[in-house]
């Protein structure tokens, strides 16, 4: 066996996390929406939210069975909600044609809506006790490191390189849960040890062999891409108020907040009074310029420019694109995190968030 396998073996016993709620679960809907949560996601920000999900769609024929406005209301606020989307999609097709039964292999598991080789690589770990290597961030900067591998690891040739070593340091699994094991602490190591800025060297199992440790070249791997300054975009965002009730626009999907709610949106130097007027049939007061507020997503920085308007009248018919939601109501609907927190100060709705109970 491998010294990376057989010192985190070892080393799990002792240090790894034992008592998350999806650990020795072999159920493979639990694990998947772990697995899918836990991407790009810290574990405390996932944990209420997993609790939430395994509550309202304990089985996956309940969440393929679940509306999607339904599912993205339990996901809201945790971002990336293509995530969530997936899920349902992956759901629906699992029933329709996998007749409910989830699929055993990683290459059978990758073929599911938003799931790569790593993803579907630790569902048949931790599933199926298949022998199967992942290389999520935490694995690629472990491995980095420990082989002294410069180069960038999104470039397809260092990833290529990557994969070859990961399977390379596989464990023969000979023993019970030993495939498993290894994973979960490769899992671990990545996430409290081997992390990404000041790791703990002095403490990782890995240090006896790692190149980067031995050089004293830690800070330098994995090598960072060149990043250029993130696009900035603006929009304004109009809070139409009529008897107490606000105005909710479900986004078109594709998109970055596709199928969730919020307010209409219209680019900055349009008439939002024109607009209100003649695109939505609403006659409206001067609107009230409220405080901006700055959101970043992973490509982009958005600054947006919320108007309280309150309406004099109105001929716009609410059907499945439009809604009028009273202003706390529409913290329990399906809405992004900055329209949450525009609500909130707007309004000066409670700040207690229902999806971290």
């Amino acid at each position: 066996m491998s010294h990376i396998a057989t010192q985190l073996i070892h080393w799990h016993k002792d240090h790894g996390r034992h008592h998350l709620p999806w650990q020795g679960n072999r159920d493979p809907y639990a694990v998947w929406l772990s697995e899918v949560m836990l991407q790009q996601t810290q574990v405390n920000t996932v944990l209420p939210y997993y609790a939430r999900f395994m509550r309202e769609f304990p089985t996956i024929s309940s969440l393929a069975q679940a509306p999607l406005d339904a599912v993205l209301v339990i996901w809201s606020g945790l971002g990336y909600y293509s995530r969530a989307r997936n899920l349902h999609q992956a759901a629906l097709m699992i029933m329709r044609d996998y007749q409910g039964q989830f699929p055993d292999s990683r290459a059978m598991i990758q073929k599911l809506p938003g799931i790569g080789r790593s993803t579907a690589a630790a569902i048949a770990v931790f599933a199926f006790s298949k022998r199967e290597a992942i290389l999520d961030g935490n694995v690629q900067r472990i491995l980095t490191r420990y082989f002294g591998i410069a180069g960038y690891p999104g470039e397809s040739s260092i990833k290529n390189l990557l994969w070859e070593k990961a399977e390379e340091v596989l464990p023969v699994t000979y023993r019970e849960n030993q495939i498993e094991t290894y994973t979960q602490a490769l899992m671990d190591l990545g996430a409290t040890v081997c992390i990404r800025h000041t790791p703990f060297c002095k403490i990782c199992p890995l240090q006896q062999h790692c190149v980067a440790f031995k050089e004293k070249r830690v800070e330098q791997f994995p090598t960072t891409r060149l990043r250029k300054p993130l696009p900035k975009k603006e929009a304004v965002f109009l809070l139409l108020m009529q008897h107490q009730k606000l105005l909710l626009e479900k986004r078109p999907a594709p998109g970055i907040w596709g199928e969730l709610w919020c307010p209409p949106e219209i680019k900055t130097g349009v008439d939002p009074v024109s607009y209100c007027q003649h695109q939505l049939g609403i006659t409206v007061q001067f609107p009230v310029e409220l405080p901006i507020l700055d959101h970043q997503f992973t490509h982009f920085k958005l600054r947006i420019h919320p108007q309280l308007l309150h309406v004099v009248s109105s001929t716009l018919n609410p059907h499945n694109k439009f809604i009028w939601i009273k202003p706390s109501d529409a913290l329990e609907q399906a809405i992004p995190a900055p329209v949450r927190e525009l609500l909130k100060q707007t309004f000066l709705l409670d700040k207690h968030d229902p999806n971290k109970d």
